[in-house]
């Protein structure tokens, strides 16, 4: 049987899961809004007065100018020391450049480090600490990187933190024809994924990660997807209006508060228990 090739350009066609979500290019209409859903949530996050925050997340995490800006001093651990800071480009309705402070209000320190084994500070140091950008599930051992997180916390402190999801790891084995392995997700206690670079992933059930979490001694204050709406979804919304970025945001923010965790990533709230 002969089969014709489609008459839809490369460029036009969906993309794969793996291919959407391994490939975070930042300037897509999708990754802009969603690095804007996370920058609201980090802002909504962050404590209210002046604090201390340790930031986890790697060099170019666009929430943590945010948390400078609201006037917290945060160190950076970085894997290396040629690991580049990138300047965050931050989009304004996806056309300017949100203006910069003059001064920023909090400090921002550099330390060069292992995120997963934090051997670097003493315990009870920081206010607060930041596991975003998919961090915890670059380490493996996520069990060990949360009693770490638990030990540099101060009684009282708080953690953000953002996991792959089983729904993502699931998309991700279907797309690379691991079938068998597939079929035993769902159910799996500890789900690792590889990804299309070779790297390999760990994905969370929110049942899963409370009971990390637990186990590190932390309580759990909140969990819930990072984002519910699908890409065709805000880019059909974004093509019809590219000034539509602010309503999708505050969207997803209340879609978010839903108990169905259904998006690609989670997120979670965690306090050191007094």
């Amino acid at each position: 049987m002969h089969v014709r090739p489609s008459s839809t350009p490369a460029s036009d066609r969906p993309r794969s899961p793996a291919a959407q979500f391994a490939a975070t290019d930042r300037l897509s209409d999708y990754w802009r809004f969603y690095w804007a859903v996370a920058e609201a949530q980090i802002s909504r996050w962050l404590p209210t007065s002046p604090s201390l925050l340790l930031d986890l997340s790697s060099p170019d995490f666009q929430g943590t100018p945010r948390a400078v800006a609201a006037g917290h001093d945060v160190v950076t651990l970085l894997p290396s020391v040629d690991t580049a800071m990138r300047r965050p480009l931050t989009l304004v309705n996806g056309r300017a450049t949100i203006p910069r402070p003059t001064r920023p209000k909090g400090r921002w320190r550099h330390v060069i480090g292992d995120s997963a084994f934090l051997r670097s500070f003493a315990a009870d140091t920081f206010d607060g600490v930041i596991a975003d950008n998919r961090v915890l599930s670059r380490h493996l051992a996520t069990e060990a990187s949360m009693v770490e997180i638990a030990r540099v916390l101060r009684t009282g402190g708080r953690a953000l933190v953002c996991v792959d999801s089983v729904v993502l790891g699931m998309a991700l084995l279907a797309e690379q024809d691991y079938w068998p392995e597939l079929s035993h997700a769902p159910s799996a206690d500890v789900l690792l994924v590889p990804w299309p670079d070779g790297s390999i992933t760990r994905c969370f059930t929110a049942e899963q990660l409370t009971e990390v979490v637990t186990e590190a001694g932390l309580e759990l204050e909140w969990i819930k997807p990072r984002t519910v709406l699908s890409v065709s979804t805000v880019e059909m919304m974004l093509a019809r209006d590219p000034r539509s970025m602010g309503r999708l945001v505050e969207m997803e923010m209340r879609a978010a508060e839903s108990d169905d965790y259904v998006g690609v990533h989670l997120i979670a709230s965690v306090v050191k228990p007094g």
